[in-house]
């Protein structure tokens, strides 16, 4: 149906008139400078977000694989972030990240690291930073759990072969643990990208895609087409050459993955 609504005028002003116009919003598209305004936004949001959150995710899962006191309480607080709704976490970082009353700013000054408070979710060269670190902080989970159970599977005997060949930590890991885990991470990395790179919400609720359109990523922008601006034909074409690339990336891992 979005398909269908792609190739038609649909406002929702005049919904029972929806003239077919063929291509023609997605020739709209094309010279749209906020769609690639958005386009860019999105890769940004999408490979800094996933990179960071994978590494995050990969070192505390290196850690929980570890035997010390408390594991297993560890092991569930780390989920807890993962748990909680996009919209609660979109509230609690705007509340740490205010100009007046948010905590980063009370200690970056009192410590020094601050001259002054910042306001990050208004400005347009702090506000993507801001609205990354919110998902970061939402999305390591994910890599952490799927990881340590990568982690896991490896069997001892191989560790126990490098440990006899006079391999150090460094060797082990990139010799061992890298190679055990290369299949998780290849399929984690995927799905938690195309996650990301559908999420509205989270930036919704922070900033809305401003200040300006420093925030708006293709699906906020496709949905604020659709929702506030009426245009549901417009918004579903954009809808549509989001999902298209998605599938570009989802067909080249199974191809990749099938020789």
């Amino acid at each position: 149906e979005t398909l269908w609504l792609s190739l038609h005028e649909v406002i929702l002003f005049r919904p029972r008139v929806r003239p077919f116009v063929g291509l023609a919003n997605y020739a709209a598209v094309v010279v749209d400078p906020v769609f690639w305004d958005s386009f860019v936004h999105s890769l940004v949001w999408v490979i800094t977000a996933v990179a960071l959150q994978f590494l995050i995710g990969l070192g505390a899962a290196l850690l929980l694989n570890r035997n010390f006191a408390w594991r297993g309480i560890a092991r569930a607080l780390v989920i807890v972030p993962w748990a909680l709704p996009s919209v609660i976490i979109g509230l609690v970082w705007t509340w740490m990240l205010d100009f007046n009353l948010g905590i980063i700013n009370q200690i970056g000054v009192r410590i020094g690291l601050l001259d002054a408070p910042i306001a990050w979710l208004a400005r347009p060269n702090t506000a993507m930073a801001a609205v990354i670190l919110a998902v970061v902080w939402q999305g390591f989970p994910f890599f952490c759990v799927t990881l340590l159970a990568g982690l896991q599977a490896i069997p001892r005997e191989h560790y126990e072969a490098a440990s006899i060949d006079g391999a150090g930590r460094i060797a082990t890991f990139a010799n061992v643990t890298l190679p055990g885990l290369a299949p998780v991470i290849a399929t984690a990395l995927l799905l938690r990208m195309i996650w990301v790179a559908n999420s509205l919400d989270l930036i919704l609720v922070m900033t809305g895609g401003g200040p300006g359109t420093a925030t708006q990523t293709l699906p906020l922008y496709a949905f604020l087409r659709a929702w506030s601006g009426a245009n549901y034909g417009y918004g579903s074409a954009l809808a549509v050459l989001l999902t298209f690339m998605l599938l570009a990336v989802v067909v080249s891992y199974a191809v990749r993955n099938a020789r």
